[in-house]
């Protein structure tokens, strides 16, 4: 019932405004106000200007934005710069991860060895305790 009630007040608030023609106004002999769709006959009648929907605002245009008051040159460089600042930041990322690597390594494995001279050697407790702090402070400084 509701929907049935919703529906037909919306076709009839549809309708009249789609259906909206002229309107004449006039007033006769005895004084009395007439309004109609036709204007009378003999008779000097004004249209009545009926309210429609203002028109819809334009969308307003996005602020112009650096990039497109920027010049080709400007272009250019800002590109060039953020690719050097994308390549040190995936150096960087690389780096982290080698640390985070190489300090799992020495905390884990207490027997470590490394290259020293063309010959392998077992690094010792103190040297071993000393690359894990080494470490860490790298990690600390250089990764988020």
């Amino acid at each position: 019932m509701r929907r049935m009630i919703v529906t037909t007040s919306l076709a009839l608030v549809l309708s009249s405004t789609a259906m909206a023609g002229q309107i004449y106004k006039w007033v006769d002999a005895q004084g009395v106000t007439h309004f109609s769709e036709q204007p009378p006959q003999g008779q000097q009648a004004n249209t009545v200007k009926t309210a429609t929907p203002p028109p819809p605002a334009p969308e307003p245009k996005p602020a112009p934005t650096f990039k497109d008051i920027a010049d080709p040159q400007q272009a250019a460089a800002d590109a060039k710069v953020k690719k050097e600042v994308a390549e040190q930041e995936a150096q960087r990322l690389k780096y982290c991860e080698t640390q985070r690597n190489n300090l799992a390594q020495l905390e884990n494995n207490p027997r470590v060895r490394v290259e020293d001279g063309g010959e392998m050697r077992r690094l010792g407790e103190d040297e071993r305790q000393q690359r894990i702090a080494d470490s860490k402070k790298a990690i600390t400084e250089n990764c988020k």
